[in-house]
């Protein structure tokens, strides 16, 4: 159990090095800060290696690889036979092409190793910040120690697995970016141990004698459990205190950390595989093409050596035989066969090209360096990141891609969030047109034009655009009380970092996700700006909130945050007003917000619903917003609980989850922001082509039905001369079971309704495909009919269904699904 603290096992070499203990096999313990307690466990050192060989096991392993093409050893065989006296050829004209050809591979696979060598030497011998005595001392990574205390600064990369002791960020936390390890490229939030803030400086960091207890190294990049023992006192840790090696820190001056796991024994390490030897789908044919011609060269081969056994004869004396040779003997006609079939072989040889497979490769090693590695059309300007081939073995699978899988967010969009429009008091503020729409125009037929560009220089993260907001004029609306909770909502909840000057035009804001800076950016651009936080405080500058034109700084008193997560799907934040009002600022998505509103109000409700589902059709990203008024004993006693909650030691997110449900009840609907994710530039014409060179793509999002197919059709993965199927499990029949609320009988009538439904999709392809007709198929499936679909007894049939379809779309699909499909 990670919440108590491991038992001591008493032994003689614990009185001898006086508090040092042997590595029990279920966790490791690490002394931070002290070299000679940790020596004793021999960790693994911070030296990292990803070649395929070595000094040693270069030759056996490199001359292993190339011995597994089947052509290889037919040439080796070769070699061997030409080297007897019953070769009718010289060795020479067998060993030296055999030699030429594995010089050359053997030289490729020692240049492609030396790469990686070279990388991995460059990685080893970067330099971070350890602390000795009390300093800092610029050390090489491979030198580090599981145990040191280290600092890593801005922009810098975590060196190894480290325990995140404390930060120059307010409230212990800090800002990583995990590109690295699952390609996500928004900002996570890591927050330090409360009791560990203060070791920020060398000397308090000097202090700092704790020891860790955890789990041994393993691959999970998202689990961790382990105790922080310090002054006696056992803290928990868990995910959010460990900073993973291949991370890089952001938005955040400098961190400090005492290293956990190092080298092999890091998680991103322990999830790298041994460089496989990977053999490309051409070469496995050669190898087929090979056994082929071999057994053509046998049947030749043995045809012979029978013939000249069933022919060699005395009476033919003017062939003067030697009977000396054994192979010219008449009167052992099964010798002279056996010893014709070797003969015949060296000498049909050739009929097996050797110069094939150094044609071959020294087509690959060119086409990778001269070509790939030069070709403009793969230069990214932006980041000046030119095309790299690691290996030169694979080139030709690239031309024989039939199916690509993709994701929505950051990949057929920028991930670059623009808030777009919005929803208050039940009125749609906003007048722009999103892609989506344009894609949705499409797809009924109407011919669109594209909106033109804005000559105005819009602010990055605000792509809004309406009069009755801007500039103060909010005051004159209907709902001018509505509009000011909206603002400040938005200006209070959320837990973005400022940076840089605290002007308007100067100011950058860090966050963790790109729409919760958009959010930020839109209160600023409405009057609202946020410019300052302190641990306790957040500092808005309101304007036109009193008349119009008049400034106020107005200091906002944040007692709590709930934070984000994606089982609670929302965010907020309890605040107190200079005026003693306290007050929940709650965000989120539709679903949730919705179960916890106060009853009443039914007109805002349904109209704000439709508001949501028009913005959703257009592919809009949506967040929900409410407040609530909080009376001073209310929270005074669900804040002793949340304490509570806060300090417990076991199941702690849970425990606070439920606190957090106490208070988030009873909201008072606002309204709802809508923010586009454009399209990557060039998605259309780059799915277009795929298209047509009959590579077949699937898009899995987490989007509702209708979301994903107006952006299939922006993207141009679905047209109307496209057949479409839909298996939805949006239907009144699965409706009115829902609301029975018998989960048995729902789950057997979506199954039922999944499989009959994937019968007739795969009965109307069949008639289509059959046909003659060159009509596309596309297949549409929602995540709940999905879940029955690749039920053991079902994945067959949504297998032929939609490797007969030219596009897949999965909407609502959690991460498991993406990875089960």
């Amino acid at each position: 159990d990670g919440s108590t603290s491991m038992e001591h096992i008493p032994s003689s070499r614990i009185v001898r090095l006086g508090k040092v203990q042997p590595q029990a096999p279920g966790h490791r313990t690490v002394f931070c800060n002290d070299r000679d307690a940790n020596a004793l466990a021999r960790f693994k050192g911070n030296s990292v290696s990803t070649t395929k060989y070595d000094v040693l096991t270069f030759l056996p392993k490199g001359l292993f690889e190339q011995f597994r093409r089947v052509a290889n050893l037919y040439f080796l065989m070769i070699s061997i036979l030409s080297c007897t006296p019953i070769s009718p050829v010289s060795p020479i004209t067998n060993v030296l092409p055999l030699t030429l050809v594995l010089l050359v591979s053997l030289i490729k696979e020692a240049w492609e190793d030396w790469k990686r060598f070279q990388n991995d030497m460059a990685i080893n011998n970067s330099t971070v910040e350890v602390l000795q005595g009390q300093r800092w001392v610029f050390m090489p990574w491979k030198k580090l120690q599981v145990g040191d205390i280290i600092k890593v600064n801005q922009d810098g990369f975590f060196p190894a697995d480290i325990l995140f002791l404390g930060s120059t960020n307010p409230d212990g936390i800090c800002y990583i970016e995990t590109a690295n390890l699952d390609g996500e490229t928004n900002l996570k939030i890591r927050k330090a141990l409360e009791k560990t803030w203060d070791y920020v400086t060398p000397d308090k960091a000097a202090e700092f004698k704790g020891e860790v207890q955890c789990e041994q190294p393993n691959n999970s990049l998202y689990t961790f459990t382990g105790n922080l023992i310090i002054n006696k006192q056992t803290l928990p840790i868990n995910p959010n205190q460990l900073l993973l090696r291949g991370c890089s820190l952001r938005n955040t001056e400098y961190i400090v950390g005492a290293v956990i796991f190092s080298g092999h024994e890091t998680k991103v390490m322990m999830n790298s595989m041994k460089i496989p030897s990977k053999r490309s789908t051409l070469e496995k044919k050669l190898d087929k093409l090979i056994l082929i011609l071999f057994s053509v060269l046998i049947s030749m081969c043995l045809l012979g050596a029978i013939g000249s056994g069933i022919f060699i004869n005395e009476k033919y004396y003017y062939l003067h035989f030697d009977k000396s040779e054994k192979q010219f003997d008449p009167s052992n006609r099964f010798v002279v066969a056996i010893l014709t079939f070797f003969t015949l072989v060296t000498l049909y040889s050739p009929i097996i090209p050797i110069s094939l497979y150094v044609s071959v490769e020294m087509i690959k090693f060119i086409q990778s360096t001269q070509f790939i590695n030069n070709d403009l059309h793969m230069y990214h300007v932006e980041s000046n990141t030119q095309a790299l081939a690691r290996t030169s073995n694979l080139n030709e699978e690239l031309g024989q891609v039939e199916y690509i899988f993709s994701d929505k967010t950051g990949t057929l969009t920028r991930n670059l969030m623009e808030f777009f429009k919005c929803s208050i008091d039940g009125e749609i503020y906003g007048t722009g047109i999103s892609e989506i729409e344009i894609g949705t125009a499409q797809r009924s037929g109407v011919k669109f034009e594209a909106p033109k560009q804005q000559s105005l220089a819009r602010e990055k993260g605000f792509n809004f655009d309406d009069s009755r907001l801007m500039r103060g004029a909010w005051k004159n609306e209907p709902n001018p009380e509505a509009c000011k909770e909206f603002f400040r909502c938005l200006a209070i909840c959320h837990t973005v970092l400022p940076e840089g000057e605290e002007t308007p035009e100067k100011i950058r804001y860090q966050a963790a996700s790109p729409d919760e800076a958009a959010l930020v950016t839109a209160a600023k651009n409405f009057g609202f700006f946020f410019y300052r936080r302190s641990p306790t405080t957040i500092y808005v500058r309101e304007s036109h909130v009193e008349k119009m034109g008049k400034v106020q700084d107005v200091p906002y008193e944040i007692l709590n945050v709930l934070e984000f997560n994606s089982t609670r799907k929302r965010q907020s934040v309890v605040c107190r007003y200079p005026d003693g009002r306290l007050v929940l600022y709650c965000k989120g998505a539709d679903t949730v917000i919705y179960e916890r509103l106060a009853g009443g109000n039914n007109d805002l409700k349904r109209v704000s619903r439709e508001h949501l589902e028009q913005f959703g059709e257009a592919g809009l990203r949506t967040l929900c917003l409410a407040y609530r008024n909080l009376g001073p004993d209310e929270y005074k006693n669900w804040n002793e609980k949340y304490i509570q909650a806060k300090s417990s030691l076991r199941d702690r997110e849970k425990k606070l989850d439920e606190v957090a449900e106490f208070i988030e009840k009873e909201l008072i609907l606002i309204g709802c922001t809508a923010i586009e994710d454009k399209l990557q530039e060039g998605v259309p014409a780059c799915i277009e082509t795929l298209s047509r060179a009959g590579i077949k793509i699937w898009v899995l999002t987490g989007d509702k039905m209708e979301t994903a197919i107006n952006i299939a059709y922006a993207c141009k993965l679905i047209n109307n001369t496209m057949k479409q199927f839909l298996i939805n499990s949006e239907t009144d029949a699965i409706r009115e079971i829902e609301d029975r609320g018998d989960q048995v009988e729902l789950a057997r009538f979506m199954k039922e309704t999944v499989k009959n439904e994937l019968k007739r999709c795969n009965e109307e392809a069949r008639q289509f495909l059959g046909s003659g007709t060159r009509t596309k198929l596309a297949l549409v499936i929602d995540g709940k009919c999905l879940m029955y679909a690749l039920d053991p007894s079902l994945r067959v049939m949504l297998l032929n269904l939609s490797l007969n379809c030219n596009a897949v779309v999965c909407c609502r699909v959690s991460p498991l699904q993406k990875a089960q499909v």
